[in-house]
């Protein structure tokens, strides 16, 4: 069975029906597809009306859901002839962040992004998705690589943060973040960003400054998480915070795709299929890669100075409503 989320238990309990219903049709030699099909089209007027009225806690347990997919999904899905390039050249590699050259419908360019994990192994090498200042640096490193070849790049945001660790402090992280966001704002070739799932904080943001950011429509960008917003302003003992308390501080933090588009932070929201993309099929992979493809071929006409001086301007203009 599936992976379900707390508010989707009504799906999780039609669709054990349905299941069963399946397996004693295959059995007992009763024809229940008639039954089974009947509770298939409920199940499916059910998902949209679940997800036509979700709140901003509810996106944001959707942008952590541990099936949807990663940076290495989206490189499937849409690239060919992808070659990971490892190291900062400065201490180590941060699996945290994958980065390296894919072919988009045959042309080249630089891809990279947060990846998570699947399991609990991988989840533990890849640190949650949460990178190192060597993981940014090898970021940056990638970058300036394209920058010099004269390819495109493609960034992909899914993290809880930057890692707070000692280690990562010592090792300077707030300098390595910073270092992106200036570096970013000068690259001399068009950059593409998707928040696809979490946005958080400064570990975002390292890879955030684009020509063109969109967000998924069920991701979340926001300074700080729910549960860290809520610590903050109610300080209460971890035990006694509710589903209630990270609601209100999800809503009061204005995380949501539409939050971030009416604010000017982000240029357009990417639909997701119903039930978000843990449910995506290959056409929804190629619809992305498609919008990609047009948008590129929209920079394509600028010259690097006017690239750069653009990409300064919005984010100069970000928050003037």
């Amino acid at each position: 069975m599936p992976y379900f989320l707390d508010f989707e238990q009504p799906l999780s309990d039609l669709e054990r029906q349905i299941s069963e219903l399946r397996r004693l049709s295959a059995g007992n030699g009763v024809d229940l597809t008639k039954e089974a099909n009947r509770l298939d089209k409920k199940l499916e007027e059910m998902r949209k009306d679940i997800y036509s009225r979700l709140t901003p806690w509810q996106k944001t347990q959707i942008a952590r859901h541990p099936e949807r997919p990663y940076t290495l999904d989206y490189v499937r899905g849409m690239m060919e002839g992808f070659h990971e390039l490892h190291g900062d050249r400065l201490f180590a590699d941060d699996p945290a962040i994958t980065a390296g050259f894919a072919f988009l419908d045959g042309r080249p360019l630089a891809v990279i992004g947060h990846q998570k994990g699947r399991d609990t192994r991988s989840r533990i090498r890849r640190n949650f998705g949460q990178a190192h200042p060597e993981g940014y640096r090898k970021a940056l490193r990638v970058m300036r690589l394209a920058e010099k070849f004269g390819r495109p790049i493609l960034t992909l945001i899914d993290t809880p943060g930057a890692f707070p660790g000692i280690g990562a402090e010592e090792r300077g992280q707030a300098e390595a973040i910073a270092r992106n966001l200036f570096e970013m704002a000068q690259i001399r070739v068009p950059i593409l960003v998707i928040v696809i799932g979490e946005g958080g904080s400064g570990g975002a943001l390292a890879l955030g400054v684009g020509d063109r950011v969109f967000m998924m429509e069920h991701s979340v960008y926001s300074v700080i998480s729910p549960e860290g917003c809520a610590a903050i302003l109610w300080k209460k003992d971890k035990n006694d915070f509710s589903a209630e308390d990270y609601s209100k501080a999800a809503s009061a933090l204005k995380l949501t795709a539409e939050d971030l588009k009416r604010l000017g932070v982000i240029d357009a929201i990417i639909e997701e299929p119903t039930g978000g993309m843990h449910n995506a099929q290959d056409s929804d992979f190629l619809r992305i890669k498609e919008l990609l493809i047009n948008t590129l071929a929209d920079l394509e006409g600028m010259s690097p100075e006017e690239l750069c001086a653009r990409r300064i301007e919005r984010l100069y203009a970000i928050g003037n409503i």
